[in-house]
């Protein structure tokens, strides 16, 4: 089993970790009268679990998600963040960030689904890993974007 962390620049957001199933979505978000439905493997999105993340390395212990769960993430002032490696985009003094560590029990291509926007890095080994795909989530359902890695 794999210890993966990963760091997020960006505003508040929910947050998923899961084995990924192809699925990519690419246009203008539609005007929603109703929830949209969630494909089994993004099921948790809605009961989210609250989780503070991370402002450095000793504070990750306390900052895991397990894969599948969603999580309300709280999010630091990024001044007060000392990344384990540097963001590819950190953001400014006036954005916000933090990180969050899970673990990969089987090889294979995991999503991150984000509510926002956000940058996010996923680190193994003292890198960060270049992402496989990424898209946006299902219409109506509050997923913004869903990033792919071959962990």
């Amino acid at each position: 089993m794999s210890r993966i962390f990963f760091a997020l620049a960006c505003s508040p957001l929910l947050l998923l970790a899961g084995p990924s199933l192809a699925q990519e979505h690419d246009h203008a978000a539609p005007s929603c009268d109703a929830p949209g439905e969630l494909p089994v493997s993004l099921e948790s999105w809605r009961n989210s679990v609250p989780l503070q993340a991370a402002g450095d390395r000793k504070a990750l212990r306390g900052a895991q998600i397990s894969p599948g769960q969603a999580a309300a993430v709280t999010l630091l002032p990024t001044p007060r963040v000392a990344y384990a490696v540097r963001p590819e985009k950190p953001g400014g003094t006036v954005s916000y960030g933090g990180m969050m560590r899970f673990a990969v029990a089987e090889e294979g291509v995991w999503r991150v689904a984000l509510g926002s926007a956000a940058w996010v890095d996923v680190v193994a080994g003292g890198k960060a890993l270049r992402s496989v795909a990424h898209g946006h989530g299902p219409d109506c359902t509050g997923i913004r974007k869903m990033v792919d890695y071959r962990l």
